[in-house]
This record gives C-alpha cells, structure tokens and sequence, in this order.
C-alpha cells in the first residue's frame, strides 16, 4: 500500500487537541506512556492555558501523532513511508522506530525549552501567500539588519512561504509584500523563531543529545524537512531531527517526494489539515485526510477501500 503519514508542527495546534483522540488502547497506552516520561499527565498540556506555551505545545503534538499513527498501524493501516513538518518530524522519527518515545520526548521538550529560552519575546513566524520564493527572498534581503533579523524559513507550496525572526522585522517583510501583491500577509500563532539560523544553538544542542541516544533503523521511508530527500539510515535521520531547527523546510519538496515514491493517500495526524490542503494543491491526484476532522473507523474505512483499489 503506498500510503504516507504527515505529522504536523507548531501552529496546527487547538485546544482539547489529545482529548479528542479515539477511545483506542494504542492512544491510551501512548499518552500514559508520555506522561510517565513527563512525571505529569500529557492530557493537562492541550488546554487554552497551557498552549500558550511553546513547550506544551510541542510535547502535546507529539503524543497527538504518535497515539494516532500506532492506532492505525495497530488495526492494519501501516504507511509506506512519513514525513513531520518541524517538531512534527520527532513524531515521524518515533513511528519509524529510529528513536524512542521516551528519548523523543526528552529532546523534543530540550528542543521547545531552549527555543523559549533564546527567544521569550519579540519573535515569530509569519506566512505569506500569493508571492513566489524568488520575491519573498527578496523583501527579506531588504528588511533584514542585525538588529531586526527575518529570514525566509518554510516554503510550504510555491506561493505560500514562511518567514521567521524578529517582530520588526516580520511586520516590515509583511508590508512589502502587501504592497507587491500579496494575498495574504500575517504574523501566526508561533512565539519562537523557527527554522532560520537564529536558532543554530539549539540544533548544535540537539546533535549533541543524539550522539547519546541508541538509533535503530527505521521501519519505514523518512522524508526529511532540510532537503526533501528520502532518508533510509539512522544517523542521516538524526541529523535532519537536529537541524531543521536552524534551517528552512522545503514543504513542498517533501510532498512531490511522496508522489514520486507512489505513495497516493495521505493521512495527516490529529490536530492539523493545513498538511492534508498542502498535499491537495502540490499533488491534484493524490487523496488526502485529516484524521483530526474525521473518525478512525472512517479512516480505516478509506485504507481499506484505497488498498481495494490498489489490487485491482
């Protein structure tokens, strides 16, 4: 079956996000595991409160992909291969079995701590569309000083680019691009500065963590964020977990990959569908589900019916 799991980062988030994952015992066993790991219940971190904080939010989206994935790989729905935008791709490294869910927690949780505590204000991320990379690129050149730093970070689909770094420097890219055509122009709802060089400590950090953890090999095809390609090794993986940080993620990129690999259902993990109206638009051919909007019945109810068609 040339099925593809996509795990969502930072933004996707809402709250009750883990509260509302199926009454299934791969979800129960994975938050119950992740909050034995946190010495706190996973379940208290998806509330409007505590997803103010970028740490929540980025545990909570772990334990949100992870339970759903071994969900339905536990009732027969196994991927070809994954792919996790950002902190997302901690989830798809777990399901691989290239990391642990324990180790996966403590790195994800170094990872957002450290993010906070090199950023706690006056930086973001913002998301442009109706512009190309070459004319976002542009308007960053443009705006960016040492003191106002911006920086081109995730190129979602050809005209739907993220930019990262300072506050200022955000809201001067903005206006430019409103005033060259842009259809869309907006500060998201992301405190830290992610994918752009200003958070290079973090990924030196997080390679020095790796090199400390037992890697396996994955079990499935990895598709990494830094440079769109297929991953087949641990310590290729490691590298892709430690540096997208400080690096742009070639979103787009990552979906055509997926197609070309024949992988024509796309499943996105709980919270998020901004994956699954990405894939729509990269790839017209492919089908794409949110699991966040729709049952587990029903979407074991589409692996069935793909994989019929796949036999045919």
């Amino acid at each position: 079956m040339s099925i593809a799991f996509l795990f969502p980062g930072q933004g996707s988030q809402v709250p009750e996000m883990l509260h509302a994952l199926p009454d299934h015992p791969a979800v129960k066993r994975t938050l119950d595991e992740v909050s034995e790991y946190l010495n706190t219940d996973i379940r208290e971190f998806d509330s409007k409160e505590a997803l103010q904080s970028s740490v929540s939010v980025q545990l909570a989206l772990l334990a949100c992909g992870v339970s759903m994935a071994r969900a339905l790989v536990e009732e027969g729905g196994e991927p070809e291969a994954v792919a996790g935008l950002s902190v997302g791709a901690f989830a798809a490294a777990t399901l691989c079995g290239v990391i642990s869910l324990s180790d996966a927690v403590c790195l994800v949780r170094q990872r957002a701590e450290m993010m906070v505590h090199l950023y706690p204000t006056g930086y973001g991320l913002a998301a442009i569309v109706g512009l190309n990379e070459k004319q976002v690129s542009r308007l960053v050149e443009e705006a960016h000083t040492e003191r106002a730093p911006v920086y081109v970070g995730n190129i979602n689909a050809p005209r739907q680019i993220v930019i990262a770094g300072s506050d200022e420097g955000i809201r001067k890219v903005l206006e430019a691009a409103r005033n060259n055509g842009a259809r869309k122009a907006e500060e998201l709802h992301v405190s830290v500065p992610s994918h752009c060089p200003l958070l290079e400590p973090v990924a030196v950090a997080l390679r020095d963590s790796l090199k400390k953890i037992q890697l396996q090999s994955p079990n499935y095809v990895y598709v990494s964020n830094v440079n769109a390609r297929t991953l087949r090794t641990s310590d290729v993986i490691a590298e892709d977990l430690a540096s997208n940080v400080a690096h742009g993620v070639r979103w787009y990129d990552s979906v055509t990959v997926l197609d070309e690999l024949g992988c024509h259902l796309f499943l996105e993990m709980p919270p998020g569908h901004v994956l699954t109206q990405l894939a729509t638009e990269t790839v017209p051919s492919v089908q794409a589900l949110a699991l966040g909007e729709t049952s587990l019945k029903h979407a074991l109810h589409v692996i069935a019916r793909y994989s019929n068609l796949q036999q045919l």
